[in-house]
């Protein structure tokens, strides 16, 4: 079954995603233009709410983590047994590495690689299709996608094995 996400402007508050539950009730999730989410209960008439609830980011995260990141990674890993030579892995960013604090572009994975950063794993966090910008700590799992060869290059290079082991611009 198919579920419509059906998104709503709310003129001077921000954006609301909403789903009606095959039980029949909609849920709403209002993302307010300060970045502050709400979930919203809509009413037995769909005409108002319920109940709502103001997530802090730190719950908002968390609860996107319980809903998404097992999506995800079990998502990564069909497309995997459908592609022929296409493999998925989380890649530990170890302390030592020379990217960790540092931008995700700063490893160049992509372009030296051929293979692609989908996600990066942090703390019970899922932070999928993560920017250039986007700055590695130690610890977190990289989500990688790409060839078996592609996607041991990309391992080499945030253990800081490939070529100087620097960052650009750090040597």
């Amino acid at each position: 079954m198919n579920v419509e996400i059906i998104n709503r402007v709310l003129p001077g508050i921000g954006v609301c995603q909403e789903v009606e539950l095959q039980s029949g009730h909609r849920l709403g999730i209002v993302t307010r233009r300060n970045g502050l989410r709400e979930i919203v209960v809509y009413d037995d008439d769909g005409d108002g709410a319920a109940m709502t609830l103001a997530l802090t980011d730190d719950e908002a995260n968390a609860l996107a983590e319980v809903l998404g990141a097992p999506k995800l990674i079990l998502r990564l890993a069909e497309l995997q047994q459908q592609a022929d030579g296409l493999v998925t892995e989380q890649l530990h960013l170890p302390a030592g590495s020379p990217y960790a604090s540092r931008p995700l572009g700063d490893t160049q994975a992509r372009t030296r690689t051929g293979a692609s950063i989908v996600a990066i794993l942090r703390q019970g966090s899922a932070f999928a299709s993560p920017t250039p910008d986007f700055v590695l700590r130690a610890g977190d799992l990289v989500v990688t996608v790409g060839t078996r060869e592609g996607v041991d290059q990309v391992g080499h290079i945030l253990a800081g094995a490939v070529g100087t082991g620097a960052p650009p611009g750090t040597g």
